[in-house]
């Protein structure tokens, strides 16, 4: 009997960067390996990269007319399904775009970056947020956008409210998006009185740069079974759940993680989903230091921070996947050595990180349980302070 394969088969795409004042050529590169890994997620191939070096993005195509033309070459040469801009598109040059690579979708990171929201989402809240960030992204790109759907194109890109129901009145869509943020609102209520009926109890909230090991961590440390996976925004709905340190009690969640670029609309529509981070007593910043510019990550994690209004918290930090470095050669240092031997857990200790400004710092490899008793204990003791602060009676009790 012959199995047939319910899995879908992976759309091929192409990737577009620019080398410009604000982006080098290494940068770049790390902007399209994370896109690639976005696309990856999203079930595409990466076929093949095109950079270009320009002084600013041209105001037709993006890129200049004769790499739209070779892009558009190898689109029909190569039977391309996707072209993904790794920065946002204004109406314009999408339209002008499409006049050039026809017959094939058009996606910048922000698109492609809600399409897996979509993806992902699972509870109606989650669900709720993601549909009123791609009505306002579709909004002032309406015109190229339903001609898309039009077409009946499937796929990334394409999943969302436009398959419900093609509407064509710019009146209806503001409508919709009136009654979705009302919705939220509603739901907002739910969550506020929700997080209220939990009592006093300190709140530990994880964050940091998406797929850096968050819910792995939250699996470790209050012994459930939150989903996790090696793939970009593995987790959308926030999960709180209470943890028992000693005989210590607090409620620790895991929030959706930050990214570079993240789309405006995501940030404003997932606001109620960052309550658990804005109502939070300590964060724990969790860090992949296997990652080669894992620096830049923290510091989009910590630009988003000051964007919602949580910057200025009691924070740890939690460098994570120590397994995975062999050298002191990996970690960006003023003083690299590459015949250095592999690090231990001391000669972290001894870094430039140890020092950075934090309430307490900690080494650890959540999957295979590295030093996680250390973070306990940190952990323990962070949340006893701002208890006997609250609770100056429970004092002996510790």
């Amino acid at each position: 009997m012959k199995l047939i394969s319910t899995e879908k088969p992976k759309e091929r795409c192409i990737l577009v960067g620019l080398v410009n004042q604000k982006q080098s050529r290494e940068e770049v590169d790390e902007y399209l390996d994370e896109l690639a890994f976005l696309a990856e997620t999203a079930n595409a191939l990466t076929i093949k990269r095109f950079v270009q070096q320009l002084d600013r993005p041209d105001t037709r195509f993006f890129v200049g007319s004769g790499k739209i033309e070779e892009i558009g070459d190898f689109v029909v040469q190569n039977a391309i399904d996707i072209v993904v801009f790794d920065d946002e598109l204004s109406p314009s040059q999408l339209r002008n775009i499409e006049t050039v690579l026809k017959d094939v979708k058009i996606l910048d990171r922000n698109n492609l970056i809600l399409d897996i929201f979509a993806k992902r989402a699972r509870t109606a809240h989650a669900k709720t947020q993601v549909e009123l960030a791609q009505y306002q992204y579709l909004l002032p790109r309406l015109t190229r956008m339903w001609t898309h759907l039009q077409k009946q194109k499937g796929g990334i890109g394409m999943r969302g409210p436009g398959e419900k129901e093609i509407e064509t009145d710019r009146r209806i869509i503001r409508d919709r998006i009136a009654l979705l943020k009302e919705e939220l609102q509603s739901i907002d209520k739910q969550k506020s009185t929700q997080r209220g009926n939990r009592g006093d109890l300190v709140r530990v909230a994880l964050v940091g740069y998406t797929n850096v090991g968050k819910s792995t961590l939250m699996n470790l440390l209050s012994k459930s079974d939150v989903f996790a996976e090696n793939k970009l925004f593995a987790t959308l709905d926030t999960t709180v759940r209470k943890v028992v340190l000693g005989n210590l009690p607090f409620l620790l969640s895991d929030t959706v993680g930050f990214i570079r670029k993240l789309p405006h609309q995501l940030i404003e529509s997932f606001k109620s989903t960052l309550d658990e981070t804005r109502e939070a007593d300590i964060l724990v910043h969790v860090v992949d230091l296997s990652h080669p510019r894992f620096e830049e990550q923290m510091k989009v994690v910590n630009e988003t921070l000051t964007e919602i209004g949580s910057a200025n918290k009691p924070m740890i930090l939690v460098f994570n996947k120590i397994d995975q470095i062999k050298t002191e050669a990996q970690i960006p240092d003023h003083q690299r050595n590459p015949d250095a031997p592999p690090l231990t857990l001391e000669a972290l200790k001894q870094t430039w990180m140890s020092r950075l400004p934090a309430q307490r710092t900690v080494f650890i490899s959540a999957s295979e349980k590295s030093n996680i008793d250390a973070l306990r204990q940190v952990l323990y003791d962070e949340v006893k302070a701002i208890h006997i602060a609250r609770y100056p009676y429970d004092n002996l009790l510790y």
